[in-house]
């Protein structure tokens, strides 16, 4: 399973099918060889079209229950190759898909029939030690902003596996480790470059065009195509503190209050996730542990280790534990920790949700799930601290919705055989269905795994008509509509 420290968000309505799973052929007849073909030449990307060689690797995505088959797949260069993709995919009138990481859940970052832009071939992130900025390209991963903003010693707040895009990640909010000190990914955003649905290119800022500036953190994929995001960097030269501590599942209730407490008594630097899952691989286990439901805390600590030793004494003290993974360690090192159990190609579903509280009730359901958990898949219910750096910003300052929660919790599970598909999600579903009542308002659209969700439950009735009027000014016929959509 994936690394207990992946982010996600929301409260549980009703919810629509996830588009995956069943092949289809290309039905894409519409795009004429010819004008294809006249458009390839004078593209200054590459071009990919159904029946090439690379077709089949250039469709994929992250998510394997994702199988989509489109027209066309653009990689442009550059700025002018974006655009010139856009008016191609307008005048033929074609479905826009924009791919950054292809990390979308929902499988958003393609479609069938219509063009993908695969900004892949736009990577990079150039730092300026001076000014504390980061620049990148909008097809940059995070291991690339990680590497190059360490190795002068800072660090932009971003999510947890390393081949995840940054522009998904961004726009939609960011959530990871360092949050409660320095903030979500887009509490660093100080500006991004867009091309928008009629082909402008435009910078979005608190200085140029505010108000999208507003939309683009939190819904930012409904407004154009992100060419470039500028962020600020905090200093970060020493050894952070992480790792996990592990329990039997029977202690889950005592261990979820000195989570808590500790999360609350604790400094900013101190972020901390409480799980429930399976103990996999079961060989990593002591007999009689391996493959069982477990309770563990996940902790990292970005101060100096002695200040991390003093803060996590009595979580540490709390035992004897089945197992003890904390340890001094360079950022990057915890950055990647969760890249292999996370790689392409796996099926992954969740669900999740921002919480008033964490009740013993809402601890006990986990535990009742955990052990209902389909055979052969490997899921956890997560529950991430929040707060501090996050509830200092404004809950109207940006178009994300949920910084005044006292957690966000998420159910997530991964398989590989397709025969799981309908238990596995049903699984997720079906725990987060139970866990609603204790859930506060706003949902992390990152996490929304439907392909379409009512937009109005991720961003709450204010915000959404706020969102409307910029969509209708930005993209008034809806051309980004491969995303949790406001509809103009």
């Amino acid at each position: 399973m994936r690394d207990p420290a992946r982010p996600g968000a929301g409260n549980v309505p009703a919810v629509l099918p996830l588009e995956t799973s069943v092949p289809r052929p290309y039905h894409g007849a519409m795009l004429d060889t010819r004008t294809v073909k006249a458009f390839a030449d004078g593209f200054g990307g590459d071009v990919v079209r159904p029946g090439d060689p690379k077709y089949d690797a250039a469709r994929a995505v992250w998510n394997g229950l994702v199988d989509r088959r489109p027209g066309l797949v653009v990689l442009p260069r550059g700025t002018a190759d974006v655009v010139a993709a856009l008016r191609f995919a307008r005048e033929q009138d074609l479905v826009v898909a924009v791919r950054g990481g292809g990390h979308s859940i929902p499988g958003l970052s393609t479609c069938d029939d219509g063009i993908v832009i695969d900004l892949s071939r736009m990577r990079g992130a150039k730092i300026d030690p001076a000014r504390r900025t980061a620049v990148c390209a909008g097809g940059a991963l995070l291991s690339e902003l990680d590497n190059a903003a360490q190795a002068v010693g800072l660090v932009c707040p971003v999510g947890v596996v390393s081949h995840t895009g940054v522009a998904g990640l961004t726009l939609g909010g960011g959530m990871g480790r360092l949050q409660r000190k320095f903030g979500l990914t887009i509490d660093n955003l100080r500006a991004v470059d867009l091309v928008t649905a009629d082909g402008r290119v435009v910078r979005a800022s608190a200085d140029e065009n505010p108000d999208l500036f507003w939309g683009v953190r939190g819904a930012g994929a409904n407004f154009g195509v992100a060419t470039s995001f500028e962020y600020g960097l905090h200093p970060l030269e020493h050894p952070i503190t992480h790792g996990t501590v592990v329990h039997p599942i029977e202690r889950a209730g005592e261990l979820a209050q000195l989570f808590s407490e500790t999360a609350e008594a604790g400094p900013d630097e101190l972020w901390l996730g409480f799980y429930v899952r399976l103990a996999l691989p079961a060989e990593n286990f002591p007999p009689g542990i391996g493959g069982r439901p477990i309770a563990a805390v996940s902790v990292l600590h970005c101060g100096p280790p002695r200040e991390a030793e003093r803060d996590l004494a009595i979580l540490r003290a709390f035992g004897p534990p089945v197992a003890d993974s904390i340890e001094p360690k360079p950022h990057l090192v915890a950055q990647r920790l969760a890249d292999e159990a996370s790689a392409w190609g796996h099926r992954f579903y969740m669900k999740s949700a921002f919480l008033r509280g964490l009740p013993d009730e809402l601890v006990d359901l986990t535990v009742q799930h955990a052990h209902g958990m389909p055979a052969g898949a490997g899921g956890e219910f997560g529950i991430w601290s929040w707060g501090r750096a996050i509830a200092e910003v404004p809950e109207d300052a940006t178009a994300f919705t949920g910084r005044t929660a006292a957690y966000w919790m998420g159910a997530e599970i991964q398989w590989d055989d397709p025969a799981l598909d309908g238990p596995s999600r049903g699984w997720a579903r079906a725990g987060m269905a139970d866990v609603a009542r204790f859930a506060t308002r706003g949902r992390y659209v990152n996490d929304v795994a439907e392909s379409r969700e009512d937009a109005r439950a991720i961003y709450g009735d204010e915000k959404y008509e706020r969102l409307v009027g910029l969509k209708r000014a930005w993209d008034p016929d809806n051309v980004f509509r491969m995303n949790q959509n406001i509809r103009p």
